[in-house]
Order: C-alpha cells, then structure tokens, then sequence
C-alpha cells in the first residue's frame, strides 16, 4: 500500500500526488490531509477512478483509506 502525504498542501496537489500513486495500480492506498477541501477533492477523484474511500478524522488530520 503506498502512503500519500498531503499535509500542508493545497488543492489541486494532493490530487495530482493521488493520481501519480495511482499509476502503480495497486489496490489500496492511504491519504494523509489536514484540509476538509483536500478529503473531499481527493474522494471524489478516488471514487472517479473506481476506489471505495473511508475517512478517519483524527482531530484535523485525516487518513483516506482508498481501496479497490
């Protein structure tokens, strides 16, 4: 599973940093995002893509589980 961390970025970065990761095509990954603007971007780019996305909110800091 690759780790992407997108703290202290802002849209579209996080995406495009999501989208390189996604070229290995592996079936699961992890967003690391400190922005309620970057979750729900990437969830919506990870859904386009086919994934199923679930968040854990950790206070402001928030982990996407992206699977296939």
């Amino acid at each position: 599973m690759k780790t992407v961390d997108a703290r202290g970025l802002s849209c579209p970065q996080p995406v495009i940093l999501l989208k390189k990761a996604m070229g290995s095509k592996e079936n699961a990954y992890e967003l690391i995002a400190d922005s309620q603007t970057v979750v729900e971007n990437c969830t919506r780019f990870a859904k386009s893509q086919g994934y199923n996305v679930s968040v854990n909110d950790n206070g402001g800091e928030f982990k996407l589980s992206i699977t296939k």
